[in-house]
Order: structure tokens, then C-alpha cells, then sequence
């Protein structure tokens, strides 16, 4: 990891228009080149948060949605894509970078297998909210 990307704790999040108090809990190393740093929303116990950090040239596990009422990806900064991949095997690509005129937030349903890639010359920082809040089992790793 390169100095920016330390654990620099936030302490609000702006989230369908409105500004929430979030509290740190833990950063989960998931793989290689791939941190995520965990938060609650303060007086709501109804979603997560997780701030994720992946160093250039790295990914995220590819990962299908299992179970969660609601599963939201959304770009912070750098640049790469998302990649959405429907049960029919089509896919949605997402690419990201500094230069985007609207932010990027994606909806991903249940059956759907989403991955985050960094560009091979730049760091990403993404965001995932879960509703309700993040367990095991709500995603199955596919490689």
C-alpha cells in the first residue's frame, strides 16, 4: 500500500443525497492488493459500509450475490471498472476514472457476480453498502 491509501478513517458518508455519521470498525484484508475497511452508520443498524482499496493492476474476488436485500457498488476515486455479470451471461462494464460527469452507483441483484479491477497504472477506492448489514454466506467466490 502507498502512504494515501493508510487507514485515513472517515467519519461521515454521502449516500443517496444525505450526508451520514459512520464509525470505523475494522480493515478486512480480502486478497492480495485488496483491502476493506469496514463501517456502521451510526443509529442505523439497517446497513454497512465498506470502503475498498485496491492497489493497481489488482482485483476483487469475483463474487455472486446470494442472499441481502439490497447490495450497492459505487466509484470514490482512481480508476478501473466494475464488471456486472447477469445469470444469462451478459455483461455490464463500468468504467471508472477522476474524469466521470455523474458518480457511478450500481444496484447489484441477487444471481448477479460483480468484480472491481484497478487500472494497471493507478490505485481504486470503491465503496460497497449492504442491507442489511454485511454476514458470510451473502457472497460465494467464484475465483
Amino acid at each position: 500500500m502507498n502512504v494515501e491509501q493508510n487507514l485515513i478513517s472517515i467519519k461521515s458518508f454521502l449516500f443517496e443525497g444525505r450526508e451520514q455519521p459512520v464509525s470505523f470498525v475494522e480493515t478486512m484484508h480480502i486478497v492480495d492488493g485488496v483491502d476493506c475497511d469496514v463501517y456502521t452508520f451510526d443509529g442505523d443498524s439497517t446497513k454497512d459500509l465498506g470502503i475498498i482499496r485496491i492497489v493497481p493492476g489488482n482485483k476483487t474476488p469475483l463474487q455472486r450475490v446470494l442472499k441481502g436485500d439490497r447490495t450497492v457498488e459505487g466509484y470514490l476515486s482512481g480508476k478501473g471498472k466494475l464488471t456486472i455479470t447477469k445469470p444469462d451471461g451478459k455483461q455490464q462494464i463500468y468504467e471508472v476514472n477522476e474524469e466521470l460527469k455523474e458518480p457511478i452507483v450500481v444496484t447489484v441483484a441477487i444471481g448477479e457476480l460483480m468484480q472491481w479491477e484497478a487500472d494497471t497504472s493507478s490505485n481504486l477506492k470503491v465503496y460497497e453498502i449492504c442491507f442489511p448489514p454485511y454476514e458470510d454466506g451473502r457472497y460465494e467466490n467464484i475465483k
